[in-house]
């Protein structure tokens, strides 16, 4: 995990559980139809630090586990149609996109990437995977909504 301001225990006030308000809405939060099926955005590096199962030894692999877990799952709990954006950064760089998920290698910082990301498509509901406060303030401020990794993870 590259961000010190990561927050995978919950002591930014949440418990990484909390649903992403309107996240099932198939309209914007100005009445507008939306611009296709909810993209989640998913944090790569911060949610495979959530867990310490020691991914630490390989990173890439990790990325991959959790790119087959989210191409197998979804996002669980939503029964409407997702895109999912799985952004990886440094020594997960180079992993593959599957169906059902994408691969974004970020070429910098992941933080960077996932924020051009939402705010590539802001007519479009969207929802951002990860813990890191100060990510989830950037992409709030864009009008995505946000989860954290236990969304994913069950």
């Amino acid at each position: 995990m590259t961000d010190e301001t990561a927050d995978t225990d919950g002591t930014d006030g949440t418990d990484g559980t909390e649903d992403a308000e309107g996240a099932d809405n198939p309209d914007t939060t100005d009445g507008r139809p939306s611009d296709g099926p909810l993209l989640v955005i998913v944090d790569g590096a911060n949610v495979v630090g959530s867990r310490p199962d020691g991914w630490w030894r390989d990173r890439r692999g990790a990325a991959e586990r959790l790119r087959d877990r989210l191409a197998g799952a979804g996002l669980p709990g939503h029964g409407g149609a997702v895109e999912i954006v799985l952004v990886v950064e440094g020594a997960a760089r180079g992993v593959e996109s599957v169906p059902g998920v994408r691969v974004e290698s970020a070429p910098g910082s992941g933080d960077d990437r996932i924020v051009e990301l939402a705010a590539e498509h802001p007519g479009r509901p969207r929802l951002v995977v990860t813990a890191d406060r100060e990510l989830r303030r950037r992409v709030t401020g864009l009008g995505a909504e946000v989860t954290g990794p236990r969304a994913v993870l069950g």
